[in-house]
């Protein structure tokens, strides 16, 4: 598990294609500090087992549902990516709960300056525009954010310089794909209400004439 909060900007020293797979190495010195090999790290917002594990970089395995599914299957040499540790016991949840598990892929539309903070535009697909809520909360390429104004088919955020600094975001250009994770705890509710009527059902047996 995550928080949304990026501790460092690393960069793509290689993509290597094994069949559907992929192996990818990333040059990275802060989350490496205290990272064991089997060790967890979101690569943009996406869970990856940290291997060979060095004190300037760390390599790591990546599925064809993985490349698929989110915006890794497009790293090249050289692209920067957001780095964050999983969480321990102790860690601040200075976010919210983000699993490093990609529901959809959206893409970043504009960036508008703002004297030293940003206001972000990106549109969203169909599929995860029930998730979505006014002043709710959202990963986007790993970083949690608070939607600041939402439509049928965008979202914006404000993006301060901090956030701007550290982060993949003063990298993207209009029309570029990025990793979105909507809040689980929408997608339990909605579980939940789709099968409360037969969990209920469950919970209290029909008469059966024992009396």
């Amino acid at each position: 598990m995550f928080t949304g909060i990026i501790e460092e900007l690393g960069k793509v020293s290689s993509v290597e294609q094994s069949g559907e797979n992929a192996r990818v190495v990333i040059e990275a010195h802060t989350v490496t500090q205290d990272t064991k090999h089997g060790d967890s790290i979101a690569v943009n917002g996406v869970c990856l087992t940290a291997l060979d594990v060095l004190p300037d970089s760390f390599a790591a395995d990546v599925s064809r549902e993985t490349l698929d599914r989110s915006t890794l299957g497009r790293l090249r040499s050289g692209t920067p990516v957001n780095l964050e540790r999983a969480v321990t016991p102790a860690t601040r949840l200075g976010g919210h709960i983000v699993q490093g598990h990609v529901d959809a892929r959206g893409t970043f539309v504009s960036a508008v300056d703002h004297g030293g903070s940003w206001t972000v535009r990106i549109a969203y697909p169909a599929e995860v525009a029930r998730y979505l809520v006014f002043k709710g909360s959202v990963a986007v390429e790993g970083i949690s954010l608070t939607i600041a104004n939402l439509t049928d088919d965008h979202f914006e955020i404000a993006v301060i310089p901090k956030t701007w600094e550290v982060t993949n975001f003063s990298h993207l250009q209009p029309n570029d794909a990025v990793n979105l994770e909507v809040d689980v705890i929408a997608k339990y509710v909605e579980r939940i209400m789709a099968v409360s009527g037969g969990v209920h059902a469950r919970s209290h047996p029909p008469d059966e004439g024992n009396h």
